[in-house]
């Protein structure tokens, strides 16, 4: 059980990842196929350069995706059975979390939530520009999540810490 639970956690998130950027995706393609011109082109390629680093570097690889592997690995090594249940939820620290990192997840997926409705006012190419750049770094995102679990298990030791607190029972 513990062993499918981690991989329900890990795949779980991943699949998120993986769905976003090609609900992503389909802008970035519209806004390509309808053409952009040279300032289109020039924010396009700026914007997927940040994007990257910003969001596929230092974001997801540096710290997103090591802390969901070391969940992860806290998950198989003392598991529950809401843990267990909840996998994803548990991994990336939407529970049996220390505040800091509770604090954390929940300001990120609000920030996420307003950045969702406002690039949904944004009309192509602008919208399908954006998209394309936070496409590349939820890519990245899945990449470095896959790489630091495989890493993690593999040495049965976590990159970063788990931010378990000593009393989470669930």
């Amino acid at each position: 059980m513990r062993a499918l639970g981690v991989v329900w956690g890990v795949a779980g998130v991943a699949a998120v990842l993986v769905y976003a950027a090609a609900s992503l995706g389909s802008h970035a393609l519209q806004a390509l196929a309808a053409g952009l011109g040279p300032l289109e082109w020039t924010v396009l390629t700026l914007n997927t350069a940040f994007m990257a680093w910003a969001e596929g570097y230092r974001g997801f690889q540096r710290r997103f995706s090591p802390r969901v592997a070391a969940r992860a690995l806290n998950l198989y090594e003392e598991p529950t059975a809401t843990r267990l249940l909840l996998a994803p939820f548990f991994c990336v620290g939407y529970f049996g979390a220390t505040r800091r990192l509770q604090r954390t997840v929940w300001l990120g997926t609000g920030l996420i939530v307003l950045a969702v409705l406002a690039f949904n006012r944004l009309d192509q190419p602008w919208r399908g520009i954006l998209d394309a750049g936070v496409m590349v770094g939820l890519m990245w995102g899945t990449v470095s999540l896959l790489w630091a679990s495989w890493a993690t298990f593999r040495e049965r030791r976590a990159m970063v810490g788990a931010e378990v607190p000593a009393s989470a029972g669930l």
